[in-house]
This record gives C-alpha cells, structure tokens and sequence, in this order.
C-alpha cells in the first residue's frame, strides 16, 4: 500500500541517504509500475518527495516530459499520478506512531 515507514538507520546505509535524525524512510508504493521496476532491479531505488507546490509538474507524464526531457534519460507515461501524499509511520520508538495520514489506512 501507500506506507513511508521511518526507522533506523544502520551504519549500512550509505550517509547521503541518512536524514539528521539517522533515520531513513522506506517507501512501500501503490503504484504496479514502481512495484514491478524494484521487482526486475531486484533491489530498492531512490526517489524523493514531492513538493507541495506545483504537484501537477510531478504527476503528470506529458508536462513531465516537457519539463524534464532534457534531464532525464526516461519518462515512463503510466497515466496521470495520484496526489493523495503516503501515510507515514514512524517506527525508530517503542510504540509507531503515525506522522501524517495518507492515501494508506492505519488503524491501530
């Protein structure tokens, strides 16, 4: 589903992907065509999140194309993206809690 977990981060993540807080977020998507790029990788990609402004530029394929096609190698066109942001769960205590509530349902 749509879940950014928060949890520790061991000394085997790579610094640049350590927040301040050494935590790390683990993005588990809703979308199949992200769900079978890690699958085929065999192994996790790094993305980052969307900013709250301007979510058009970022969801849409056709803009991001005119946006971006100069930047990127790949625009894969898998139809307009969803703009309901993940639920997030911080997991790095003895109890989760839940940052921010999104497109995934938590009950606890």
């Amino acid at each position: 589903g749509p879940y950014t977990f928060i949890l520790p981060a061991s000394k085997m993540v790579p610094r640049i992907l350590q927040s301040k807080k050494d935590t790390i977020g683990l993005r588990i998507p809703d979308n199949q065509i992200a769900c079978n790029i890690i699958k085929e990788l065999g192994r996790p990609i790094l993305s980052a999140s969307l900013p709250g402004e301007m979510i058009e530029d970022y969801t849409d394929p056709e803009i991001m194309y005119q946006n971006f096609s100069k930047e990127v190698d790949l625009v894969i066109n898998g139809g307009i993206g969803g703009s309901v942001p993940s639920t997030v769960i911080d997991c790095t205590k003895d109890t989760y809690e839940v940052i921010r509530m999104g497109a995934g349902e938590w009950n606890e």
